[in-house]
């Protein structure tokens, strides 16, 4: 079978109705639009929202407020008590190691080592941000918090 000899199925295609051509049609007079009423005039009818006079939907939801920070920086996130388990004594961890171990997720997101969990090794630690304890915790535990 080629694309040049696909057909719609029968019946899938119709001719488009033609109204207003006498009442022999069967759509003559009133053309499908029945008797007066807003629906039967030009332009007539609702928009899409509208519910009857009862209040629409999108308006008794509540709107949203505030505003967005376009300086607000994202990191990609990771805790201390992750490190430990995942690196040995004395590793040096870096966000390229932390990519490959999948332990931070976030395409190109600067990552931030957070303090949570207790660090009972010693590793050089590499990252664009340190929370304060974080940073506590691993030279508290004999290694190093490198900022990028």
């Amino acid at each position: 079978m080629r694309i040049d000899e696909l057909r719609a199925p029968p019946g899938a295609r119709r001719p488009k109705k033609r109204v207003g051509r006498g009442n022999g049609s069967g759509h003559g007079t009133y053309s499908g639009r029945g008797i007066k009423g807003q629906k039967a005039r030009t332009g007539g009818g609702v928009r899409l929202s509208f519910e009857g006079g009862q209040l629409p939907l999108t308006k008794s939801l509540p709107t949203q407020r505030g505003f967005v920070n376009i300086f607000k920086k994202s990191y990609a996130t990771v805790n201390l008590d992750i490190l430990a388990l995942n690196f040995p004594q004395g590793a040096e961890v870096t966000p390229l190691a932390l990519k490959e171990a999948r332990l931070v997720k976030g395409l190109n997101l600067p990552v931030k080592v957070l303090g949570r969990g207790e660090m009972d090794r010693a590793l050089t630690v590499k990252a664009h941000s340190f929370s304060r304890e974080a940073k506590r915790k691993i030279e508290a535990a004999g290694g190093k918090a490198v900022e990028l």
